[in-house]
């Protein structure tokens, strides 16, 4: 086997590439603060040294038809991701490494000979070859070890949240503090819980940044989204602001002010979000301004009932009919009883909106003037919009042409 040019000048060289790893090491640590924070200069040198003579061992072994060893690549990019040194840094050095390397090469060739430079020139190629080799290396054991790393740390919060908010013990018990510290969360606070329909939780980031409001950390799961928010100072109502860009279905509970409190606050949110229509609607409902709608979703079997009581006449109409008539009254309460306003947003006359209020008190027997009855009726109009059958007659028919 031909020798080649490393062969002759490997006592200088190696001297050389000692000096260099001292002088790339005292760089780094100048230059980053990264490398500074997680390494002392001793440990740093000794780790370049290693790579830069990994490298050479590299580039003799390519130049004669060998595979480079990347083992030791490997592991660094492995230890590395698992100390968090950023990727970049890594990177950057193993660059700087690169460099240093060849000119470290010239130097020793020169002063062993300097007409023998030309014989250095075609390792240049299989040098850069070796090093590339070598940093892909590296970065894919980083990338696949950091991507582990981020598994178990998803996997470790989500056994966290589901302590917080499905109730891993007592409400005080040390479980919840200790899953509280973990996440970062104070002993007393200020927090709420947000619940997101199905089909929409996959809009929901993992953690909403802080800058933007209120920190969230989020559990989803095929049947929906809860998010566990800390409020800090921020009110309740820059949780519905946060979700808006998101055009989610979400239901928001009122504000708790222990970390053990959650698992109710939970409850409470999903209530909430059973008081936004199905499966078109869209918006963040705070469960305080939706409370009578969320009475009678916390009572499904009594809701049903009330619903047939109540309104069972109109629902045993024609669909057209009923749709029309529950339509008219929905609009009527939602105007606060003006029959003029509801008449504007139903496209129709007054005398029209008045004579289907009229009938609908015939059906039912209640009167719209009798305060207890448009309680009765505005609860069972509740419970008929939360009724999964009432889907078909609530969608609205498109508008003729005049």
């Amino acid at each position: 086997m031909e020798p080649i040019i490393i062969d002759e000048i490997r006592e200088d060289l190696s001297r050389r590439i000692a000096v260099a790893a001292d002088r790339l090491a005292e760089r780094t640590l100048a230059d980053d603060p990264a490398y500074a924070a997680l390494l002392g200069r001793t440990e740093l040198r000794d780790r370049i040294h290693h790579s830069l003579a990994q490298s050479v061992d590299g580039l003799v072994r390519s130049s004669r038809g060998l595979p480079v060893e990347l083992a030791d690549a490997r592991a660094t990019g492995t230890l590395r991701a698992e100390q968090g040194l950023p990727l970049a840094s890594l990177l950057r050095t193993y660059r700087r490494g690169g460099r240093l390397l060849w000119h470290t090469l010239t130097e020793a060739v020169t002063a062993h000979d300097p007409g023998a430079l030309p014989r250095l020139l075609p390792l240049a190629s299989v040098l850069w070859d070796v090093l590339d080799q070598m940093t892909d290396a590296v970065a894919e054991a980083y990338r696949r070890t950091e991507a582990a790393r981020c598994d178990r740390d998803r996997e470790r919060r989500a056994a966290l949240l589901e302590t917080l908010l499905d109730g891993g013990g007592a409400a005080d018990g040390p479980a919840v503090s200790e899953a509280a510290a973990q996440l970062g969360l104070p002993e007393r606070g200020r927090f709420a819980v947000v619940a997101v329909g199905p089909g929409a939780a996959g809009g929901v980031p993992a953690e909403a940044p802080a800058a933007a409001g209120p920190r969230v950390l989020w559990r989803v799961r095929s049947d929906g989204g809860t998010g566990l928010v800390d409020l800090g100072r921020h009110p309740l109502e820059a949780v519905r602001e946060l979700l808006a860009p998101l055009g989610v279905r979400a239901g928001i509970s009122p504000v708790v002010e222990a970390p053990g409190d959650l698992p109710r606050a939970r409850w409470l949110a999903a209530l909430a979000l059973r008081t936004v229509p199905a499966p078109a609607g869209t918006g963040a409902a705070l469960l305080d301004e939706r409370l009578p709608m969320a009475l009678v979703a916390a009572q499904a079997e009594l809701a049903d009932r009330l619903r047939q009581v109540v309104l069972g006449p109109v629902l045993a109409l024609p669909a057209e009919d009923c749709r029309v008539l529950l339509g008219t009254l929905g609009t009527w309460l939602t105007c606060q009883g003006s029959t003029t306003l509801a008449a504007q947003r139903l496209y129709c006359h007054r005398n029209t909106v008045s004579n289907r209020l009229r009938r609908l008190e015939q059906l039912t027997g209640r009167s719209l003037s009798d305060p207890a009855h448009v309680v009765e009726l505005s609860l069972a109009h509740t419970a008929y919009l939360q009724h999964p059958a009432s889907a078909a007659l609530r969608r609205p028919r498109p508008r003729r042409a005049p």
